[in-house]
């Protein structure tokens, strides 16, 4: 071996230490929290948005839609396609498209990560207990705010999204110690 001390690290080490906390100093434990939990939904929610674009780009190419039926018999692939800009004139636009809907949905992902656990924590101490009711407020104040970053958010989106947070939330906190 070489001369050097250089520590290696893998990447599952490097998000080993991330996950154990003290990433951020912000001052207080509250904006600690909501800046760790966004940097680590923002980074997940643009692994997913970039792995969803090539997987749905590999499948176009390969003229078979993910159903299993042939491009020409199903339209089914282009309505699903979450970025449907991404088909630029040339692939400096297809870049430019790729990087902004990335962007997009990690800073949607970020903003539903950081605004819950900000919520759940401030709630924990206004009100001394860390219960289902605290995460259904969060999960629902949470779910119409990711509601409201879509483009065409109506109310009757918003009030599901609001349910839908509430609940998945609820089952999440209450399922914690069984599991």
């Amino acid at each position: 071996m070489g001369g050097s001390n250089l520590e290696t690290r893998s990447l599952l080490d490097e998000i080993r230490s991330f996950d154990k906390g003290c990433s951020f100093d912000l001052g207080h434990p509250l904006l600690n929290r909501i800046a760790e939990s966004f940097v680590k939904a923002a980074g997940i929610g643009a692994i997913q948005a970039v792995s969803r674009e090539a997987y749905f780009t590999a499948i176009e190419g390969s003229g078979v839609d993910s159903s299993g039926l042939s491009s020409e018999t199903s339209d089914a692939g282009r309505k699903r396609h979450r970025f449907p800009d991404l088909r630029g004139e040339n692939n400096r636009k297809s870049l430019e498209a790729l990087v902004k809907s990335t962007g997009k949905e990690s800073l949607q992902w970020g903003l539903a990560a950081g605004m819950y656990s900000g919520l759940t924590y401030g709630l924990r101490e206004a009100r001394g207990a860390h219960d289902w009711k605290n995460s259904a407020v969060a999960g629902a104040i949470t779910g119409m705010a990711l509601a409201l970053t879509t483009d065409d958010a109506s109310h009757e989106q918003v009030v599901q999204c609001a349910i839908t947070g509430a609940a998945i939330s609820t089952a999440a906190n209450l399922l914690t110690g069984i599991f």
